[in-house]
């Protein structure tokens, strides 16, 4: 592959140096060398540190390499059915480090991205930042009404640098599915895509407006919950202002403890929060991480309430959704996980994932049905989901099946969630807490309601079906009449097959073409034999043996 093959990386080309610099400085470069235009002066000689492992260098390139490249690192931290524990671990490490930008710079993007002056936006706005992430920074601010709110804005730029490096790992994950085996099985072109679309819809944060709107519409009847209020007319796409959350961040915990807080009243609350989302919503808060939720004062939300503690959500710009046909799995494989039915799992996962084409199920049966024999004994308050999980999302990498973003981030969601609950309550036990939603699904399964819609579904489609049955038959047909009904069928793995097939056939002619030679005399004669058959009739059985040593090989 030649880089002139690719235009757009024409004005990124010192960017482009600069990234093959830098993996090839921590030794991870080695699956370029077989590309001619990646300067090979730049991958010769590249010795990694022997001190660090191969995900500790993986880790600290993509640190090097910037903004684009940790979200990348955050992003497959949540693949560990991709990327294996070890590597998904030591991503799980990576934070931006991401200094603020000058007041005036972010003065005045905001007032290019809202069409207006600061004094005619805000009554007052802090120009130090209380925050700096990898994408915006954050700044305290007053409304002319006199509410408190934060503003975060996007890096000027950031955008742009953002876009470039997106190309580049582009090429790159083309590159690596092409050049490196061993690369090949982390679909890097795939995933690539997948984290495209995603960091894409965080740089828009009306995205994150509106699900801060959504998520206040399904949790407006409970009183203990609390998202910010966005303020549309103070936000853009580069701008997004809301409602100042003042409380405690569950990631303090010594804060919490002297505020006299109950701890695991907090930690059982947060859980159940996000498993309403999960479960019943549908819609779901996809970092729960303890910087994420905070435990707020009474009186936090807009109504007049109890002296209770409420628990608020920040950031609700990565989230995941499950639409019908995956909770309509996810319910069935908790009724099979409930009832042992290692087939139903097993059935399940491959439904949901792309398996490769030596899959082997029975294999996958047999040790789901060893996992569930471990976790049979244990009492339920002291089921570990995240060891569970963990364990079944091993053996689903180690039989190379890929599971879809939005059901591998639903996984990292559940073992996150544990883990944070656990930093608050060592005694927490989230699969007690799941107990009620696996029973309430095998209710909403056979309730009357969901047996006529899946009736009615079935019905939808047969219906289809018959509609559609007769033009394409008759299509069918046609082209059987004019003769030029054509089959395409696509074979994977066959060469091996088809060599030895026409090596069979070869090796049988070449015998029987021998032995009439031998049987009809043909001169030159060796002691009364034909020397042209004997030596077919030797080289044929040297064929046949070989090609039944290959054969006997393969079993």
């Amino acid at each position: 592959m030649e880089l002139i093959e690719v235009p757009q990386l024409i004005r990124n080309a010192e960017r482009f140096r600069e990234v093959v610099t830098i993996l090839t400085r921590h030794g991870l470069a080695d699956w370029m060398s077989g590309v001619p235009s990646i300067w090979p002066d730049r991958l010769r000689g590249a010795v990694a540190d022997e001190s660090m492992t191969t995900a500790e260098r993986v880790r600290v390139a993509f640190e090097d390499l910037g903004t684009t490249f940790i979200k990348l690192g955050q992003v497959l931290s949540t693949r560990e059915d991709l990327v294996g524990r070890e590597l998904a671990c030591e991503l799980a490490q990576l934070r931006a480090n991401t200094p603020s930008d000058p007041s005036d710079e972010v003065i005045a993007m905001i007032e290019s991205e809202l069409g207006a002056g600061m004094d005619e936006l805000f009554s007052s706005f802090d120009p130090v930042a209380m925050a700096s992430a990898s994408i915006g920074q954050v700044h305290r601010a007053t409304t002319h009404e006199g509410d408190d709110v934060v503003v975060k804005v996007q890096h000027p730029g950031i955008e742009r640098r953002i876009v470039n490096d997106l190309e580049i790992m582009q090429k790159l994950a083309e590159i690596a599915e092409q050049q490196s085996e061993r690369l090949r099985q982390y679909r890097p072109v795939d995933t690539i895509r997948e984290f495209q679309r995603s960091l894409m819809r965080e740089l828009d944060f009306q995205r994150e407006l509106k699900n801060m709107d959504r998520f206040r519409s399904n949790f407006e009847d409970e009183p203990d919950v609390h998202f910010a209020v966005p303020y549309p007319k103070l936000s853009s796409r580069r701008v997004l202002t809301m409602e100042r959350l003042d409380g405690i961040s569950v990631s303090d915990k010594a804060a919490l403890k002297s505020s006299g807080a109950d701890l695991n009243e907090v930690a059982h609350r947060g859980a159940t929060v996000f498993l309403d989302m999960i479960f019943r919503d549908g819609f779901y808060h996809a970092d729960p991480h303890p910087g994420n939720l905070m435990l707020l004062g009474p009186g936090t939300c807009d109504d007049q309430q109890p002296a209770k503690q409420v628990v608020g959500l920040l950031d609700c710009g990565m989230v995941g959704r499950i639409d019908d046909a995956l909770r309509d799995d996810l319910e069935a494989a908790l009724i099979a996980a409930v009832t042992g039915d290692a087939d139903s799992i097993a059935e399940i996962v491959v439904r949901l994932g792309e398996v490769p084409g030596d899959f082997d199920e029975p294999s996958l049966v047999s040790e789901i049905h060893d996992m569930l024999d471990d976790y049979s004994d244990q009492k339920l308050r002291d089921f570990d989901v995240s060891s569970c999980l963990r364990d079944v999302t091993r053996s689903i990498r180690e039989h190379q099946i890929h599971l879809p973003a939005k059901v591998a981030m639903l996984l990292k969601v559940l073992a996150m969630l544990e883990g944070t609950a656990h930093q608050l309550n060592p005694e927490f036990s989230l699969a007690e807490l799941l107990q009620p939603y696996g029973q309430q699904a095998m209710r909403r399964r056979l309730s009357p309601r969901r047996v006529y819609e899946r009736i009615k579904n079935r019905v939808d489609d047969w219906d289809h079906l018959l509609s559609i049955l007769p033009k394409d038959l008759g299509d069918v047909l046609h082209s059987l009449k004019q003769g030029n009904f054509d089959i395409h069928l696509q074979h994977r793995r066959l060469e091996p097959i088809v060599n030895r097939l026409v090596m069979g056939i070869l090796t049988a002619a070449l015998f029987v073409g021998s032995a009439s030679l031998w049987s009809s005399g043909v001169p030159p004669l060796l002691f009364g034999v034909s020397v042209p058959g004997l030596l077919g009739c030797l080289l044929a059985m040297v064929m046949g043996v070989r090609l039944c040593w290959q054969i006997s090989k393969v079993r």
